[in-house]
């Protein structure tokens, strides 16, 4: 099925600033958001994400939503005062301090094109910047009779397959998939439970179409026998393609595999 996010009961647009920036790979930037608002975020964990409202590359004054409806607000904005909005998931909470970080996954600007609007911003952001961010809640919800859990991503779903294995507990076996840009991408000191195997695919090649690797090794992997949970996102054709390999050629229930296509690659989203 696709994801289905669980929303959270008291949901509002949360004004937030940034309090902090660290590259933490070549293609990985580390943002912290944070401030008073932070109380009224339910802190549900997992795969938990929402969407960002930013300014855009050379933008002056914008105007934030100011409401969990904001696509009206927003459709009747000027296109100089509209900020820009992403899908992001939580990488990691820190209620004692009213902040939790996200992991932006960057290219930056190359002769082939500009940098994306995300990664534009997650480049230059500087504490004190004023963002919107609306929680759209999670959607990993492992079957209760799954043997073993398969999750599979690229780089866009990689921060929310590492804080799903930070809460998932030994009782259930995982099978990890996650490509990455470059080598050096590759996370060392992952916390996960003990019964999880996490197969690294770098692409380093940039002519490679991002998710095509994540794809071709799932439909090759010996998986393990028995009734599993399926949570896949990235690029949309990884995301399709791991449900329909899934369900037509493992028999895998429709209903056991969660699936999200967060980007299209070559074309820009609204987020």
């Amino acid at each position: 099925m696709a994801a289905r996010y669980r929303r959270p009961r008291d949901r509002r647009m949360l004004t937030l600033t940034v309090r902090g920036r660290e590259r933490i790979s070549p293609h990985f930037v580390s943002v912290t958001l944070g401030g008073d608002d932070f109380r009224y975020l339910e802190q549900s964990g997992y795969d938990q994400a929402g969407r960002l409202f930013f300014r855009g590359p050379g933008q002056g004054r914008v105007v934030f939503p100011t409401s969990e409806k904001w696509m009206r607000q927003y459709a009747l904005l000027p296109a100089a005062r509209r900020p820009r909005v992403r899908w992001y998931s939580i990488r990691r909470f820190r209620p004692e301090r009213s902040e939790f970080d996200i992991e932006v996954a960057v290219h930056e600007e190359t002769p082939a094109g500009p940098a994306g609007p995300g990664s534009g911003w997650a480049l230059a952001a500087q504490p004190g910047d004023t963002v919107g961010f609306l929680d759209e809640g999670y959607a990993y919800v492992p079957t209760p009779d799954a043997a073993w859990q398969l999750l599979v991503g690229d780089e866009s779903a990689l921060p929310a397959v590492l804080a799903i294995l930070e809460r998932s507990t030994d009782t259930l076996r995982a099978e990890v998939f996650l490509e990455v840009p470059a080598d050096d991408d590759i996370r060392d000191g992952i916390t996960a439970p003990a019964a999880t195997n996490i197969h690294w695919l770098p692409r380093n090649d940039p002519a490679t179409k991002p998710g095509s690797l994540a794809l071709r090794a799932v439909q090759d992997a010996q998986l393990p026998s028995g009734p599993c949970y399926a949570w896949t996102a990235g690029e949309s054709s990884l995301a399709t393609g791991i449900r329909r390999h899934l369900v037509n050629e493992r028999k895998v229930p429709r209903s056991d595999v969660a699936f999200r296509g967060y980007w299209r690659h070559g074309r820009a989203s609204l987020g």
